[in-house]
């Protein structure tokens, strides 16, 4: 049976770059009717955090991508019987430690002594010699002695792997097809840090194999650490257990560099809190890397499961481009239910004031109004507060429009018609607007834009005579009374 694995540190919020790895390892763990575990490579003890560890479980449920096996976010127990799911909590119950003692008595690992500035002297020499900045493995010739006198001197030793000098280390990618390295230009890694906790390489092979991961699925920046990690499974004698690998594209932004901050959001609880639906964020991540012959842009759910493939993969990097996600986005709002879609805006109506205690028949039908123009769920206040709150005159719109000759006299005018106006509905405001501008000889759009300003404030907004309609002839017939003081007389 499939199992894989989202394995992200906890140093920091999920950003675009893990959903998208954790999406692609889900999305192959349902096409193969397999497992998918979280685990928290929490190695780092200086920049994990609790805070980062919810983030991730925040950002994985609002993704909709849940875990079979893993932490429980409850914080009581696992999910699954391979735990912990935390590898901080499986170094300090001393999981890793038979595997070091099992390479430093084979020989394939011992201790570095080296400190930092000579490790720092080491790279800046290889620099100016034009060498890769590898360690030059030292440490493996140092006498019994020599270990005394560092012991002595307070050094505490890192245990590094003693990666083989000749040869080469090849596998075969699902994406990129067959990778080969030449063994003399990897290095002699850390396996164990000073502080005694496991290094990333160390850790995730001993737990990829005690957790039965059948397919390692992570960003190309990882395929470098891939020959260091299949040495190490023959050092251990589990040749027989090596994952399948699948190094997904790099993520660039607009101007093609890395994607990073400077692009906008890259956090993924800032797309929620910007008002993205997760099931559009899901969609454009897919996206981002992979394709279907057909080049489809909009999947159901359940469809993107069914196809997701890794011939689909690509092995050119993905740009991520925040127009086509906002696109999407919007064309995901428009095809919720206006039931749904008032659900959804829920959140950012309750922290406007204005919205408090209002019926949801009244907000239904100034959204429903608007609905084409929403593209995020945090700008649905702002597109119809305007028919709850008192107005808020545009500047711009005033001196363009209220403040033009003529202007006075036709919402005076019309102000009258529309008093007697009986039943104020849509249909009965059209007929009685148009014919007002036919009577007095002008055309629509010199009464038009002047409603329009004077009832909402602005130059734009959804359908004029709907509008009137929601607003009602109260309403309206007050706000055109506090337009007229704009006007020119």
């Amino acid at each position: 049976m499939t199992r894989v694995r989202f394995a992200p540190s906890p140093t920091g919020y999920l950003h675009i770059g893990g959903a998208r790895t954790a999406l692609f390892n889900w999305l192959f763990a349902r096409r193969t009717q397999g497992t998918f575990i979280l685990r928290i490579e929490d190695t780092d003890e200086v920049r994990s955090t609790p805070d980062s560890v919810q983030a991730i479980f925040s950002s994985l449920s609002w993704l909709g991508l849940d875990w079979e096996e893993g932490p429980d976010p409850s914080g009581v127990g696992d999910r699954g019987g391979l735990g912990p799911y935390f590898q901080a909590k499986r170094a300090e119950q001393g999981m890793y430690k038979p595997f070091t003692d099992k390479l430093m008595a084979e020989g394939r690992a011992y201790d570095c002594y080296c400190t930092p500035e000579e490790l720092e002297e080491m790279r800046r020499r290889a620099q100016l010699e034009k060498r890769p900045p590898r360690y030059d493995g030292r440490c493996r010739r140092v006498s019994e002695k020599q270990k005394k006198d560092f012991q002595a001197q307070g050094r505490r030793p890192v245990v590094r792997f003693k990666m083989p000098e000749e040869g080469v280390t090849e596998f075969e990618d699902l994406v990129h097809g067959k990778v080969s390295f030449e063994n003399r230009l990897l290095y002699d890694f850390i396996l164990v840090k000073a502080s005694g906790f496991p290094t990333y390489n160390f850790a995730c092979v001993v737990d990829d194999v005690e957790m039965k991961i059948t397919h390692v699925i992570r960003g190309d920046d990882h395929i470098s650490n891939t020959p260091l990690q299949i040495q190490l499974y023959g050092a251990l004698k589990w040749e027989g257990k090596i994952p399948e690998f699948a190094h997904l594209s790099m993520i660039l932004g607009p101007d093609g560099t890395r994607l990073s901050k400077r692009h906008g959001a890259t956090s993924t609880l800032e797309y929620k809190n910007a008002g993205y639906l997760p099931e559009a964020l899901r969609n454009y991540l897919a996206l981002l890397g992979w394709s279907t012959p057909d080049s489809q842009q909009l999947f159901e759910w359940e469809e993107l499961q069914q196809r997701f493939s890794f011939s689909g993969c690509q092995k050119s990097p993905a740009t991520f481009d925040p127009q086509k996600l906002l696109w999407m986005n919007g064309e995901y709002l428009r095809k919720l239910s206006p039931e749904e879609l008032l659900s959804r805006a829920r959140s950012f109506l309750e922290s406007e004031s204005w919205a408090r205690g209002l019926s949801n028949g009244m907000l239904l039908k100034a959204m429903t109004l608007e609905r084409e123009k929403f593209k995020l769920l945090a700008e649905v206040p702002r597109l119809v507060d305007f028919f709850f709150k008192e107005v808020e005159y545009d500047p711009k719109a005033v001196e363009k429009v209220l403040k033009t000759s003529g202007t006075a006299s036709v919402l005076k005018g019309l102000k009258v018609v529309l008093k007697g106006l009986t039943p104020f509905d849509e249909k009965g405001l059209e007929n009685c607007i148009r014919a007002f501008s036919k009577s007095e000889g002008l055309k629509t759009g010199q009464v038009f834009h002047p409603v329009r300003v004077a009832v909402s404030g602005r130059t734009q907004g959804p359908s004029l005579f709907g509008m009137l309609e929601v607003l009602g002839k109260e309403k309206v017939l007050s706000r055109i009374d506090s337009a007229l003081k704009f006007c020119s007389s």
